[in-house]
């Protein structure tokens, strides 16, 4: 299906959600009802061009079916929105907070919830929540490791992928230990983000998985008198490529388009992103090579779900449920999975889907360098959140630059 097709649903398919809904919730009409009218706020990172035009069709439709004003807040960081949630927490304002949605997952989620800076649980309430696949997708009720328990709902999966060119580099290296040996082989052709960019630390992370010797510690906070122990052959790992990345390593690319720029300019020929489909809607958008492929490691790459939150004193919380329904509607995550569109792996069960929801997902082409799901992998959990924290500061205090 293209991107035109879907940029002009008929109103027929905008009522398929509706075929694949469980009964909905007696208040839910309430709900819509005290909704319309309303002005959403929805903090999310602003800088993927695609995800904000995502976001504005979402806000159309929003619009169009309930009333719903959606305006998007654009953040450089989620952390942002967790702070000013924060302070309006410290300054007593308990209600008609800024901000009414927000993209989250993992440490930012982690410490609003122990804050108490979120509201629900309102996750299992939504019309559309019996869509999705909690059994074969535990990363949609488990966020780095710390239960959801209604306070956050899912609309989007992601699994990290290596990126190349398959022209300038016919066969890519399948294993840490050979990526390791690539680059040091090969001078200034790879590099990652800056921690504590979420896909740099996320770069970290799979190193961990791939060097300590029980990657399982990590799904239990840090223990700080073994961390120092546990985490010496991740910096072995960084000290001996170094030297030999893009820049020497005194420089790196900000977050994940620049990184992916760099790959784009043939400045690079290895670089990962945590959507599979990128590489595939970058191709589409004339951005990438069509030679560029994709590729994962053996054993397994991160994976994890990203989320929607309401916080505690959010003044819209009616309209910003109605959105988070609305990102679990069947037309919706079929739209994000669309590599001209975003590429996003969907977060709902296929099997619960009536045959006409359905056929909008296998109508997809997924794009010559997307990889199927059985060749995906193994999707590795996301440690627990205080690894992140750590280990990105102890980057920032080995290696950190001026950004």
């Amino acid at each position: 299906m293209h991107r035109r097709e879907f940029g002009k649903l008929s109103a027929a398919s905008l009522m398929l959600s509706m075929f694949g809904k469980q009964a909905v919730a007696g208040d839910w009409s309430v709900t819509l009802a005290a909704a319309k009218g309303q002005t959403v706020y929805w903090h999310a990172w602003g800088g993927d061009t695609k995800i904000n035009d995502f976001i504005a069709f979402v806000g159309t439709e929003a619009q169009s079916r309930y009333g719903v004003t959606l305006d998007h807040v654009k953040l450089a960081s989620t952390s942002d929105a967790v702070a000013q949630v924060l302070a309006e927490q410290s300054a007593g304002k308990t209600e008609g907070g800024a901000v009414d949605l927000i993209w989250i997952n993992g440490d930012n989620f982690a410490a609003m919830k122990t804050k108490g800076l979120l509201y629900g649980p309102f996750a299992q309430t939504l019309p559309n929540w019996g869509l999705v696949d909690v059994a074969g997708k535990p990363a949609t009720v488990t966020d780095f490791t710390l239960p959801t328990e209604g306070y956050e709902s899912p609309w989007a999966m992601a699994q990290l992928v290596f990126e190349y060119d398959s022209a300038r580099l016919p066969e890519a290296p399948k294993t840490l230990n050979g990526l390791r040996d690539w680059i040091v082989a090969n001078p200034g052709r790879f590099t990652y983000p800056q921690p504590p960019d979420y896909l740099g630390t996320t770069f970290l992370k799979q190193v961990l998985y791939g060097v300590m010797t029980d990657p399982a510690v990590m799904q239990s906070p840090v223990d700080p008198a073994a961390y120092a122990e546990q985490t010496s052959p991740l910096w072995a790992f960084l000290d001996a490529i170094h030297p030999h990345m893009w820049r020497s390593a005194k420089a790196f690319p900000a977050n994940e388009p620049a990184l992916g720029q760099l790959l784009a300019d043939a400045e690079t020929d290895i670089s990962f992103a945590f959507n599979p489909g990128r590489a595939s809607a970058e191709i589409a958008a004339g951005n990438l090579a069509d030679t560029t492929r994709t590729f994962v490691l053996e054993g397994g790459t991160i994976g994890n779900a990203s989320f929607v939150a309401i916080p505690f004193n959010a003044a819209h919380k009616e309209g910003a449920m109605v959105i988070a329904d609305l990102l679990l509607d069947p037309a919706i995550q079929a739209r994000a999975q669309d590599p001209e569109v975003l590429g996003f792996l969907t977060v709902l069960n296929q099997s619960a889907l009536t045959p006409e929801a359905k056929a909008q997902f296998d109508g997809l082409k997924l794009g010559v360098a997307t990889l199927s799901p059985a060749q995906l992998g193994k999707s590795l959990l996301e440690p627990h959140a205080s690894w992140v924290t750590m280990v990105a500061e102890d980057w920032v205090k080995r290696y950190g630059v001026a950004p």
